[in-house]
């Protein structure tokens, strides 16, 4: 009874109180250059509506890095978010994409890794090497499955702002044999503790969304439908999130 008292309904007037006021003289570079890491071959619808979903959602500009070989096909489907080719290994980004990703993200006040990436050994490393980046980080999907069996690399985010977007069975994946992993205890539960234990804001998606934050805090989405159950929901979410990051947003907020 105590962990519902904590829990904090999010709503309409929770969420146009949240939202940050934009400046009338305000700029492209005013409202935040976010970055997002996302696509491989088979996978070219998720990069465009992440980075659309950033557009929308106020991001002065959105920046996208996919494998060179699909570039073509989200340089046609782009009109605002300038996307961006980067050196890959059997149509996912490889491990010599690591030096340009650094040089552009250093530009940038938030980064997103992982719509559409697919999985494979130079990826999944890839994955992992980022994840000392200074910047705000989203990680979703598959930026979220190359971490399976290597959970500690989130120590070295704690102090910076990390925002894991999860569905059920993304999380209990990336928890392995953490009980915080278990989702038995329930959803609530399971992600304030796995936000405690990791340093990170878990967003753990589904009907009645929980947002849990290291420090105990944690929220539920009310709203929603079973019509968001599709593919490129989640793709979308994470470009909203990494919008409202590079807009200097508190993470947990």
């Amino acid at each position: 009874m105590e962990q519902e008292r904590k829990v904090e309904p999010i709503g309409r007037e929770l969420v146009r109180r949240l939202l940050p006021r934009r400046d009338p003289e305000g700029h492209k570079g005013t409202f935040g250059k976010v970055l997002c890491l996302c696509g491989s071959v088979g996978y070219t619808g998720a990069p465009v509506f992440a980075s659309r979903g950033a557009v929308r959602s106020g991001a002065g500009l959105v920046f996208l890095g996919v494998p060179e070989s699909i570039w073509p096909v989200a340089a046609v489907k782009s009109d605002e978010a300038m996307p961006f080719p980067l050196p890959e290994a059997e149509g996912r980004l490889s491990l010599l994409a690591e030096e340009t990703i650094r040089r552009r993200a250093a530009g940038c006040d938030a980064v997103l890794l992982g719509c559409g990436l697919g999985r494979g050994r130079q990826t999944d490393a890839l994955v992992r090497r980022l994840m000392d980046l200074p910047q705000p980080l989203v990680l979703d999907a598959d930026g979220i499955n190359a971490l399976e069996g290597h959970i500690d690399v989130l120590d070295s985010r704690r102090g910076l702002h990390t925002v894991l977007t999860p569905h059920d069975g993304e999380f209990v994946r990336l928890g392995g044999e953490l009980s915080s992993g278990d989702l038995s205890q329930g959803r609530t539960a399971a992600a304030t503790e796995f936000a405690h234990q990791s340093g990170a804001v878990v967003v753990l998606k589904g009907p009645g969304t929980v947002v849990a934050g290291p420090d105990g805090r944690c929220r539920v989405n009310t709203t929603g439908n079973c019509g968001m159950a599709k593919g490129g929901s989640g793709d979308v979410l994470s470009g909203v999130v990494l919008a409202l990051l590079g807009l200097g947003m508190d993470a947990f907020d």
